[in-house]
């Protein structure tokens, strides 16, 4: 027994098609104000709380390290490291008399001092790489010529290095250039266009916009706050303001993504076209980080944000809604039962 069809008139057409739009757009609309809303708690929970600074048996010292600690992010005993080719102490207050670091020396912070009648910098700090050679330097001039001696925040200075960054760029430009014409030459697996039977791949290029968007927005509304995370750093997510959690969060859910991708890729292709997917797959990620980098500066790159969740949203429909079913003799994704159309196996 067949079952007949219903005809529908245009005024049924029109209606059905306008209900469409509208949950189109409604969705979208839910998406975009649920972003908004989390990136309004993000930015009203972005600071490092103080510390109470009132108690009685808290020593002078101990008082004026903290207070120094979080309004400049670093304190007495930090451990720095030159990174410029050469740096001048001035040996105060004997006039004229300098000492020389070298790029790779390791200074202490010693002392303080505030002058506020100087015009060029008020604050100037002690700095000490050994018994003999001490000397001070201006806040500003010490910020620019030494970075912390911390794995991490030696990593995030390589990281956001201008000619570094250049570099990246143009490794992934020339990569990406490449795979894809091999891609066009001999069809090779690529992320989303000719991608595996997998979302993994998608998924870490969206953390990796992501990561990128909260970093950048840090940077942008509080800089102080990633100031402070660069001086004092760690991988925990706990006990650090709630932007920086989401921010580390990110990174970790990179790296635990990023393992099942090689565990999906390794299983579905050769180690040869493994190589040649894993090579498009770093370009994309290095064109994402610094695309919605430079976007979120000019503050479009949510919206670009927003649109690539979508997109996400939208392959993990088709993936686990639309191809529900499998074939029992090839393994190919069927939208229903029957025949397979890539081996010809009937599925029940």
């Amino acid at each position: 027994m067949q079952n007949k069809g219903v005809k529908y008139d245009s005024g049924m057409r029109i209606s059905i098609g306008l209900r469409k739009v509208y949950s189109f757009f409604s969705l979208r609309r839910s998406a975009l104000f649920c972003i908004s809303l989390f990136l309004c708690f993000c930015f009203f929970s972005c600071r490092y709380s103080r510390p109470n600074l009132d108690d009685e048996g808290m020593s002078i010292e101990t008082r004026d390290s903290l207070t120094c600690l979080y309004d400049r992010h670093y304190t007495l005993n930090t451990n720095l490291e030159v990174v410029q080719d050469s740096v001048v102490l001035a040996c105060l207050p004997v006039k004229d008399c300098y000492n020389t670091l070298y790029k790779g020396d390791r200074v202490v912070v010693a002392e303080f001092a505030i002058h506020s009648a100087d015009s060029v910098d008020s604050v100037w700090v002690k700095l000490a790489h050994s018994q003999e050679i001490q000397g001070w330097i201006g806040e500003r001039e010490m910020m620019q010529a030494f970075v912390p001696t911390d794995s991490i925040s030696q990593f995030i200075y390589l990281f956001s290095d201008t000619h570094a960054s250049y570099f990246v760029i143009i490794f992934a430009l020339f990569v990406g250039a490449w795979v894809f014409r091999l891609f066009r030459r001999k069809q090779l697996k690529m992320v989303y266009f000719n991608d595996i039977d997998s979302v993994y791949p998608l998924l870490l290029c969206l953390l990796m916009a992501f990561s990128a968007t909260v970093y950048e927005s840090m940077q942008v509304f509080v800089p102080e706050t990633w100031e402070h995370f660069y001086f004092n750093p760690t991988l925990s997510p706990f006990k650090v303001p709630f932007i920086l959690s989401v921010f580390l969060l990110g990174i970790w859910l990179f790296i635990i993504v990023l393992l099942a991708v090689l565990d999906d890729l390794f299983r579905q292709l050769s180690p040869a076209a493994a190589m040649f997917y894993l090579l498009g797959l770093a370009s994309c990620c290095i064109f994402c980080y610094f695309f919605f980098i430079l976007t979120t500066q000019i503050y479009i790159g949510y919206v670009f944000l927003a649109a690539f969740i979508w997109i996400f949203l939208k392959k993990m429909h088709t993936t686990l809604v639309v191809y529900r079913y499998c074939c029992g003799s090839c393994g190919q994704k069927l939208k229903e039962k029957g025949r397979c159309p890539s081996c010809g196996a009937i599925n029940e």
